[in-house]
């Protein structure tokens, strides 16, 4: 893993920049597929003497135009929050991440501009790695065939890379994680990823309903469209013990003790005791339960959060940590 990863809200000053290899997408999730092209970069930094850097947007584009148009059908719901984005992409070997804003002035910049002023000047790219597909610039009438054309005559390297496929041909894309987190398949979800999916954030007070119930829990805040289908979870934490410790989550908006809509990641560890508030822990989700439900009273509740707890250490005792 890379521990020292330079991020910039905006290229870096030109006392600051030094040649790049560079890719550019939205990375939500840092899939397999994501990993492969970053390899790639990786790869060509080395091998070229350059930074492996990648270049994001924030917001996503397509958040952009969402509201632009006042078209929430184009919105997309988020695999990762930023921290656990800038995790793997360091963990992927990634040096420097450019959160560039994507704004009006970005949505109307023209194509060439794009690649001359952006791309060469501003981010010193030399070696560039896009999908095959990629667009950019107003009205999206930038391609790979300009990319490497203007490329060519400003000392920029332009790859290009297919869609990445597991072993049964099945493209693997954000998209696809989204549907299988939205569906409750953690195994599906893990198997697209990498890894198994989680949440990390430092952990928050709450309303300490759970102490009174004897099921304490450590509340994360969630990204608000966050992918993941809300319910309860087996689950794992990590940050708090030398190694991971077993337990059970819920994610959601708490219907039962609460009416204010915001997604909270509520996690009880256990059989340990551990002051945990304001520390940096990740969550994963390893197993989905049951959906969220709002329950008419207290006593039902607690029922249902222990059974819950029972159902979380049978998957323990059978799969182990």
């Amino acid at each position: 893993m890379n521990t020292s990863l330079r991020i910039y809200r905006r290229p870096a000053p030109p006392s600051a920049r030094v040649s790049t290899a560079l890719s550019i997408g939205n990375f939500d999730g840092v899939h397999r597929g994501h990993t492969a092209m970053l390899d790639q970069v990786c790869q060509a930094a080395k091998r070229l003497s350059l930074l492996p850097t990648v270049l994001t947007f924030s917001p996503h584009p397509r958040e952009y135009f969402s509201a632009l148009h006042h078209r929430p059908e184009l919105s997309v719901p988020t695999i990762s929050g930023l921290r656990d984005k800038l995790t793997a992409l360091a963990n992927a070997g990634i040096e420097q991440v450019i959160l560039a804003r994507f704004d009006r002035h970005m949505a109307e910049m023209p194509a060439a501009d794009f690649i001359k002023r952006f791309l060469v000047e501003e981010l010193s790219v030399r070696w560039l790695l896009v999908g095959e597909d990629f667009r950019f610039g107003r009205q999206r009438t930038g391609d790979v065939s300009m990319l490497k054309e203007i490329g060519r005559e400003l000392g920029m390297e332009v790859c290009t890379m297919a869609d990445v496929t597991d072993a049964h041909g099945h493209r693997i894309s954000s998209s696809e994680v989204r549907s299988a987190l939205a569906a409750g398949d953690l195994k599906h979800a893990a198997h697209l990823l990498g890894r198994n999916f989680g949440i990390s954030g430092h952990v928050i007070h709450g309303k300490k309903l759970g102490r009174t119930l004897n099921m304490p829990t450590m509340n994360l805040r969630v990204t608000p469209k966050c992918a993941a289908r809300s319910g309860i979870y087996v689950a794992k934490v990590y940050g708090l013990a030398p190694g991971p410790l077993p337990g059970v989550a819920s994610l959601g908006v708490r219907p039962s003790v609460e009416d204010n809509g915001r997604i909270l990641l509520e996690t009880h560890v256990f059989d340990t005791s551990v002051e945990a508030y304001g520390k940096l822990i990740r969550v994963e989700l390893l197993q989905h339960l049951r959906d969220e439900e709002k329950f008419p009273d207290l006593p039902t509740l607690t029922a249902a959060m222990h059974a819950d707890a029972q159902h979380a250490r049978a998957y323990f005792a059978l799969h182990g940590l």
